[in-house]
């Protein structure tokens, strides 16, 4: 059994690729994938070479952690039943390419436990589950009062807010990405006077930031880092020490996080709708990568793998 991925052979060198697949096991599934997203934040620093020293690293590769797809075989120890629409967080069933994360390609084969049924309503928007994830993770100790970058992890962090009673604030420099909130504003930093902020979320992946977010934070106040930061972070620490400030690393996703935004989706108390702005064919990918990671209008972008076999 084989399937076409997308197939990073080195910085900047994409194509579509026929790879053998790992044969299934009992615990094992075999989804034929729908759609994959492609993340403007891991998945760029893989394909530029920037990307920090990260288990399992090193080319060729396959990307993506974001698809969505049905079970075409179920192992009999996997718990799941074919037909199902799954979410599936990436695989390793490539053989001697590395899986990083392993999920752009028409076929996947993955433990049953590492898919996550899904509503047949959400579609496409399943390949969200994963931002969403990461949001829910990174608000679920404290509801921050300032949300930093209007992108797609942005915008799911303030709607994760909304959804549990807050009401965020979003700073955004780029005033493109200005539009789509939903119950809460969003503003140039430097149209905001506030500076007693209880909780800081980052999701910029700014790594120069963490002085002017130090600034805005009231005593004793938190600063979330939820992007992926491929520089060194460092920081002032006299105004730190005179606010007493915290911060914390938001790591991506767990079980239970998935869980809890899929509980919100079936209630309609959290929206996926509007996130993805750009579809491409998968086999246009090497474009969709390069739109994906270069074109500010992008918001989402994600590959149709449904005529490809």
């Amino acid at each position: 059994m084989d399937t076409v991925a997308v197939l990073l052979e080195a910085p900047e060198r994409l194509v579509l690729s026929r790879l053998d697949l790992t044969p299934p096991g009992e615990e094992d599934i075999v989804v034929d994938v729908e759609w994959s997203g492609i993340s403007t934040g891991t998945e760029r620093l893989l394909w530029s070479g920037r990307m920090p020293p990260f288990p399992g690293m090193g080319y060729p590769l396959v990307p993506g952690y974001e698809s969505v797809g049905r079970v075409a075989s179920a192992g009999a120890a996997s718990k799941r039943r074919v037909g199902e629409r799954v979410f599936v967080p990436g695989a390793k069933c490539f053989g001697p390419v590395r899986g990083l994360f392993g999920g752009a390609a028409s076929r996947l084969v993955v433990p049953g436990a590492r898919a996550v049924p899904i509503d047949e309503a959400l579609g496409e928007d399943g390949v969200l589950m994963a931002l969403a994830g990461t949001a829910q993770h990174a608000i679920a100790a404290e509801l921050p009062e300032l949300i930093i970058g209007h992108g797609v992890l942005g915008r799911l962090v303030a709607r994760l807010v909304v959804a549990a009673g807050g009401t965020p604030t979003v700073w955004e420099n780029n005033p493109a990405r200005a539009d789509g909130a939903m119950g809460y504003q969003v503003v140039a930093p430097e149209n905001d006077a506030r500076r007693d902020y209880r909780s800081i979320c980052d999701v910029s992946g700014d790594s120069g930031l963490l002085d002017t977010l130090v600034q805005r934070l009231a005593p004793g106040g938190e600063i979330v880092l939820a992007g992926f930061y491929s520089a060194p972070l460092s920081f002032s620490f006299p105004p730190a020490f005179m606010r007493e400030a915290r911060f914390r690393v938001a790591a991506e996703w767990r079980e239970p996080d998935l869980i809890a935004v899929r509980d919100l989706l079936d209630a309609g108390r959290l929206s996926l709708e509007g996130l993805i702005t750009h579809r491409r064919d998968a086999t246009a990918a090497p474009d969709a990568y390069r739109t994906a990671f270069n074109d500010p209008a992008c918001l989402k972008m994600i590959l149709d793998w449904r005529a490809c076999s």
